[in-house]
């Protein structure tokens, strides 16, 4: 099982980035990422990511795949305490790596990113 922990749904993922997920794990469901709002200080960071990390382990507990990861995008501190909590548990966590293509026309720039590669998060 791969969980989505992002603010982009699977409904909203290429055709490539959804088949290299169902290539490699079972299932592919989402967990919303939650709002965090930018005067949060550390503690309701961590305890932010303890909640989630409970919310994984109850998902991951239901599947029957032994190879399961987490899909990790957001908030950078939120991401960062909950992939080391995760790590700890042994919990592979996983980035979305992407090509970012730019047009800028009259002064408006226009990225769109294209899906390349899950990366697993280094343990540190």
């Amino acid at each position: 099982m791969l969980i989505n922990l992002s603010n982009h749904s699977i409904k909203n993922w290429s055709v490539h980035q959804l088949k290299k997920a169902n290539d490699h794990y079972s299932s592919v469901i989402d967990l919303p990422f939650p709002v965090i709002p930018p005067d949060s200080d550390e503690e309701f960071i961590l305890n932010l990511a303890n909640e989630y990390k409970l919310k994984c382990f109850e998902l991951l507990n239901s599947s029957l795949d032994k190879n399961n990861a987490v899909h990790i995008m957001g908030e950078m501190t939120f991401c960062f305490a909950l992939v080391s909590l995760l790590q700890k548990e042994n919990i592979i966590c996983v980035a979305s790596t992407t090509n970012r293509n730019s047009i800028e026309e009259n002064g408006v720039k226009v990225s769109r990113f294209e899906f390349v590669r899950f990366r697993e998060y280094p343990k540190i």
